[in-house]
């Protein structure tokens, strides 16, 4: 259950979010934003007065498996809809992670969350981010007015395409009451293949020849030989892993030119569609940095050059994406990592660890968010402080 303070509202109506946040503009009060609260600890801001759950708001509106669309309040838990578009032969498409136990927390994520901070799993290098896939939206500003954007259809989304303004945004700028996402058919099969025993550098090598392949690669992770060798794996060396998803007979074809493609990174495993799937819900979720108490930092680099993070040695990594996401345990200083982040090109977040999370914004991107920010909430109600801006 979610640990809530007593002072917590859980409106069941967009127009009981409106009043409760025209309440607390009119009143001078500020507002904790939270789903599922699974991510609340990520740049946990200034004290506020009060709690807005959106556990309440938790039914599907609309779902056309025939137009691959689904309307669904911002409350609804991500398994439910994952379970709801399975029986349909469907799937989230941008595979969104369930951080909840990484985070130490006790409940599940909502699909609203999964949208507000734009969190996407390892098909990302295929299907595209969280944001890519969402359509239209039905919000509240911390003026306490309702707004909709967006519709059904992708040619809906015209002008100024504010459903990729609220992914990321971590419930700063609005409420999302409700959400419209494609969904996309799930793949009949899958395989993965592995190498053994890669350093970083040469698993980056590997990871990009084979996703500049046209063999349509939806995952590739490279676990290091301490990631490898904790639970769940339990293995005794470097993982570097590659998964191929579509119609059995297309993923066969594939697995063997990419087989004979890589022939030089050394010995190959496949695996079945079972062990696939158990493999990818490890790396899509963290597992393996479950029990380490460490500071962990979620690192956005290039994908050429994100094996230079783990050879700084600023800690342990884990990396999806094909290097361009590193999951990093360290104890160093928040200087130093996003330092390091920057001079590859990159930003580091602090998901677990004491200090601000995000990375400071500096001259005219500060001037220009917080120009946005006093257009939806001027008077800081929502999430005041979650971001280093907001």
């Amino acid at each position: 259950m979610l640990d809530l303070a007593p002072d917590t509202k859980i409106p069941k109506t967009a127009a009981e979010v409106i009043e409760l946040i025209a309440d607390a503009q009119a009143g001078g009060r500020t507002l904790e934003i939270i789903g599922g609260g699974t991510k609340r600890s990520i740049g946990a801001g200034s004290a506020t007065d009060a709690v807005l759950s959106l556990a309440g708001l938790n039914k599907v509106i609309d779902y056309a498996p025939e137009e691959l669309v689904l309307t669904a309040q911002a409350g609804v838990k991500l398994a439910t809809l994952e379970k709801l578009v399975a029986a349909e032969g469907q799937m989230l498409p941008f595979e969104p992670p369930n951080l909840a136990r990484l985070l130490g927390a006790k409940t599940q994520p909502t699909l609203g969350g999964a949208l507000a901070t734009n969190l996407s799993g390892p098909r990302r290098i295929r299907a595209g981010a969280a944001r890519d896939h969402f359509l239209g939206l039905e919000a509240v500003t911390g003026r306490g007015e309702l707004m909709k954007a967006g519709g059904k259809v992708v040619k809906n989304v015209t002008g100024y395409d504010l459903c990729k303004l609220m992914a990321g945004s971590w419930g700063t700028l609005t409420v999302l009451t409700e959400v419209t996402i494609k969904v996309l058919p799930a793949a009949r099969t899958e395989l993965t293949l592995v190498f053994f025993g890669l350093d970083e550098r040469r698993a980056a090598e590997a990871m990009t020849q084979a996703l500049n392949l046209p063999d349509e690669i939806s995952g590739a992770a490279h676990l290091p030989r301490l990631a490898a060798t904790r639970a769940p794996l339990k293995g005794e060396m470097a993982v570097t892993a590659l998964r191929l998803e579509g119609f059995a007979a297309s993923v066969a074809a594939r697995a063997d030119h990419l087989a004979i493609a890589l022939k030089d990174f050394g010995r190959m495993e496949r695996l079945d569609a079972e062990q696939s799937h158990a493999f990818w819900l490890q790396i899509r979720d963290v597992q393996a940095f479950h029990e380490d108490p460490r500071p962990l930092w979620r690192v956005s680099v290039p994908p050429s050059v994100g094996w230079r993070i783990g050879e700084a040695a600023l800690g342990e990594a884990l990396y999806d994406w094909g290097g361009g996401l590193v999951w990093l345990l360290a104890d160093a200083d928040a200087d130093t990592v996003r330092a390091s982040a920057r001079r590859l090109g990159g930003y580091a977040t602090l998901y677990r660890g004491d200090g601000p999370a995000f990375e400071p914004l500096e001259g005219p991107l500060l001037r220009l968010t917080a120009r946005v920010k006093s257009a939806f909430d001027p008077d800081g109600v929502l999430n005041p402080g979650r971001m280093a801006h907001s």
